[in-house]
């Protein structure tokens, strides 16, 4: 079996950073690489720049030992991952910008027999993409993918605020662009996987991770649209929802202000994209968690109708409960428009992270405790279940006019 001593791990964020860390502690040399020289900097003091369960102390470790060092350039190695973001673009069309600028910028250091590993979330294609990408750039490894070089994609699959216990306990798929690609990227992550490996083509293994989130879009979206269904004839949906799942067969999910992250708000998209025709019942599912914050902002717009100059106090900014990640958050676009649109005073209250992103401070929200916002609101918009928040006395809340997206403090 082949056999790695050096990695280097192109993007340092909430997968990359943490690959890199476990195969370092594994006994890989590993160079980090990332183009945010404020973040490498902070890695390479030992600490991570971003918020994850046992993150930090597993970086003082492998950064003190010398067995992890970040950079804001790739270098030579046995195997290579790209970890950067893939996001879409305006149309929804997948921007694969990130990965081709990783994948380019690895291309003069790539040695006959190296791996390259494509972990970005990305539509089926992509990893073949990546191989023209590189050979673009390096025409001697032309046609070489399985002989002269290898690559695969393997998608990560873990939950934000377990990554280091997921990354080593569960199963992956591997899907490699020829057989022997699969094999030579097994052979890579079993340095620390405690999970199986599951061995495919590239394409199939681009889908499967993009299959995992739509079809938790489709079921969120289930909820969210009986969240709907039960406001307009006057049902309570939570109540609703407990008693349907007393069926033994039976499992909806709890409804919110929307879908956020990375993940479950983006990738339904990138195979919408790649079978428009198709992903129908993906495509609606995306359109009704995408309308869900509307109806939370609307009655929210009531409420502060109601009342003289209010001070509405939203609680979450984080798109999922009990982790600092704002990207693509419900909340957060709840909160910015609720202080762009409405004629009230607006607090924010959020645990996980120690300042307001800018686009909230420009807008003139204040960054609140949960004790000042509680006292201080008229307006109370529950919209991200954080264990703080689970705990606020009901005592609390009277007197307040409350909207509850996540069904803590109805």
């Amino acid at each position: 079996m082949h056999s790695y001593k050096s990695l280097c791990v192109v993007g340092l964020g909430y997968i990359g950073l943490p690959t890199a860390a476990v195969f370092a502690k594994a006994g890989l040399q590993v160079t980090g690489v990332d183009v945010n020289k404020r973040a490498v900097d902070t890695i390479n003091t030992g600490q991570a720049h971003i918020v994850e369960v046992d993150l930090d102390g597993l970086l003082q470790g492998v950064v003190s030992n010398g067995s992890l060092k970040a950079q804001t350039t790739p270098e030579k190695a046995d195997a290579f991952i790209i970890a950067v973001p893939t996001p879409f673009m305006a149309d929804h069309k997948p921007d694969l910008t990130y990965v081709e600028a990783a994948i380019k910028s690895v291309a003069p250091f790539v040695a006959e027999g190296n791996l390259i590993v494509l972990e970005s979330t990305v539509p089926p294609g992509a990893t073949d993409k990546m191989v023209a990408w590189l050979e673009e750039v390096r025409p001697d490894l032309k046609d070489g993918c399985g002989s002269k070089y290898f690559a695969a994609h393997c998608p990560e699959r873990v939950l934000p605020g377990r990554v280091l216990i997921e990354l080593v306990q569960n199963d992956r798929i591997i899907g490699g662009v020829t057989d022997e690609c699969a094999l030579r990227a097994e052979a890579l992550y079993d340095v620390f996987l405690k999970g199986e490996c599951f061995l495919t083509n590239a394409r199939t293994a681009e889908l499967a991770k993009l299959s995992e989130n739509a079809f938790r879009d489709v079921n969120i979206a289930f909820a969210n649209e009986l969240s709907l269904i039960a406001d307009k004839l006057d049902i309570d949906v939570w109540e609703l929802i407990r008693l349907a799942n007393r069926h033994p067969r039976v499992n909806i999910l709890q409804p919110g202000p929307g879908v956020g992250g990375h993940c479950i708000a983006v990738d339904p998209y990138f195979i919408v994209d790649s079978a428009p025709d198709e992903a129908r019942l993906i495509a609606t599912a995306r359109q009704v968690n995408e309308s869900k914050p509307e109806l939370v902002i609307s009655k929210i717009r009531r409420a502060a109708q109601k009342l003289k100059a209010p001070t509405v106090a939203c609680f979450g900014l984080a798109f999922k409960a009990d982790i600092d990640d704002l990207r693509t958050s419900p909340a957060l676009m709840i909160t910015e428009r609720v202080a762009r649109e409405l004629d009230c005073k607006v607090l924010a209250v959020e645990p996980n992270v120690d300042e307001l992103p800018d686009n909230l401070k420009e807008l003139g929200v204040e960054f609140s405790s949960l004790a000042n916002a509680l006292e201080q609101a008229d307006i109370l918009v529950l919209l991200v279940d954080h264990k703080p928040f689970k705990r606020v006395p009901t005592g609390k809340l009277a007197e307040k006019i409350v909207i509850d997206t996540r069904g803590i403090w109805t």
